[in-house]
């Protein structure tokens, strides 16, 4: 749950550091800009506060790491929610609007989840997950798109070591296996999930591995 806040905050606070013409530039999700990145971002908050208020009363269906859906294509770029972010992004028009937008709901669901029991059932997209399972599946939804945020911007902070460690833990139990030792937390999410292309060595460290990236995580 601490975890949660800290990965969230630090993310909210990147975005909130940025000047407008970043919000111009390429992020690391392939086809969105920065802007389109923090649009999505508040999608993500209306997502946690909408969960969080949504109590079900049977056993968990899921965990942390059964909550994603695993594909090993990126999407193509015509799903229908992709397509509204992009217009809703561009709809802000100045970047101020987005940064506050995102503050204020992104700091809703920051207390939220402060708040939440973790052992409270919630249930998502026709999953039911304990609030702790499904506050740390977020962690790692945070922790890659905090790399998407900074992948264009050197001079932003990245994510914090801790996020980084507990998402590379989550993305190899999705796996069924671990990244090589010498790949950093950083190198193995982003080789990882197909945002970047290993080179021919790390191919080769990869090993079997290396059949079942890229993990498309939705």
């Amino acid at each position: 749950m601490n975890l949660f806040a800290r990965s969230w905050t630090a993310l909210r606070t990147a975005v909130a550091g940025l000047s407008d013409e970043d919000f111009a530039r390429p992020s690391g999700c392939t086809g969105w800009l920065v802007r389109d990145l923090a649009c999505h971002l508040v999608i993500d908050a209306q997502d946690v506060l909408i969960t969080l208020v949504t109590p079900a009363d049977t056993e968990p269906t899921h965990d942390a790491v059964t909550y994603w859906n695993v594909a090993q294509t990126s999407p193509a770029g015509d799903d229908p929610l992709d397509a509204l972010t992009v217009r809703l992004a561009a709809a802000y028009g100045d970047p101020a609007l987005l940064k506050f937008h995102l503050d204020d709901v992104g700091s809703a669901a920051g207390r939220a989840a402060e708040l939440a029991d973790p052992d409270l059932r919630v249930s998502t997209q026709d999953m039911v997950l304990t609030a702790g399972d499904y506050l740390t599946a977020y962690v790692l939804e945070w922790t890659l798109h905090h790399l998407d945020l900074v992948a264009h911007l050197p001079d932003t902070p990245g994510p914090a070591a801790e996020g980084l460690a507990r998402s590379r833990e989550m993305l190899e139990r999705i796996a069924g296996a671990a990244f090589p030792a010498s790949f950093s937390d950083e190198d193995a999410l982003l080789v990882g999930t197909g945002r970047r292309a290993p080179t021919e060595a790390e191919r080769a460290e990869l090993g079997e591995l290396a059949a079942k990236l890229p993990l498309v995580l939705g």
